[in-house]
């Protein structure tokens, strides 16, 4: 395949809702199926391994030194163990920050992006009820502090998503 009919089936590819190659023949149906990766940015690639660091910092807080902290974000609602959730979830970010740091580029990656912004959405409750509940734990003392902070977990969210390349993306 020449470099003429590589740039065409790309760009039939990128310009399009989906794959245009069956109108160009074989060779883009080739190239549709071994197309070449797009990259995180260097920029996103540092925000991935920020992430990374904090959730496997956070998880091991959940385990040690911040238990009963991250015990004050569990709902009194949820019917299990608080101490159970908070070792649970701890677990749960040590894993998912392991594997935005060790897991190579390319949709491995993107699906654990989704799966921790999936996380920080699951765990936007315990935030919820650390507010209405006017408990105090990470130096959220007031509820102007607590409230402040709900807006940050969308932000989490949104990081986690751009970091590992999932925001914005056509599927591969």
């Amino acid at each position: 395949m020449s470099r003429t009919d590589l740039q065409s089936c790309e760009a039939d590819w990128y310009s399009s809702a989906g794959p245009l190659y069956e109108s160009a023949g074989e060779n883009c149906s080739i190239w549709a199926h071994n197309k070449p990766m797009r990259r995180t940015t260097p920029l996103q690639q540092l925000g991935r391994i920020l992430l990374g660091t904090a959730m496997i910092f956070a998880g091991t807080g959940h385990l040690t030194f911040a238990r009963q902290d991250f015990q004050a974000q569990v709902p009194d609602a949820l019917p299990l163990d608080k101490d159970f959730v908070v070792l649970a979830s701890g677990l749960v970010e040590i894993g998912l920050g392991a594997a935005l740091l060790a897991l190579p580029e390319g949709q491995p990656r993107r699906t654990f992006g989704q799966l921790l912004a999936a996380f920080f959405v699951a765990v936007f409750p315990g935030n919820i009820a650390q507010y209405l509940g006017h408990k105090d734990a990470f130096g959220l003392d007031t509820d102007q502090k607590r409230l402040i902070r709900l807006f940050f977990q969308p932000l989490l969210v949104l990081w986690a998503l751009w970091s590992t390349g999932s925001l914005g993306r056509k599927r591969d």
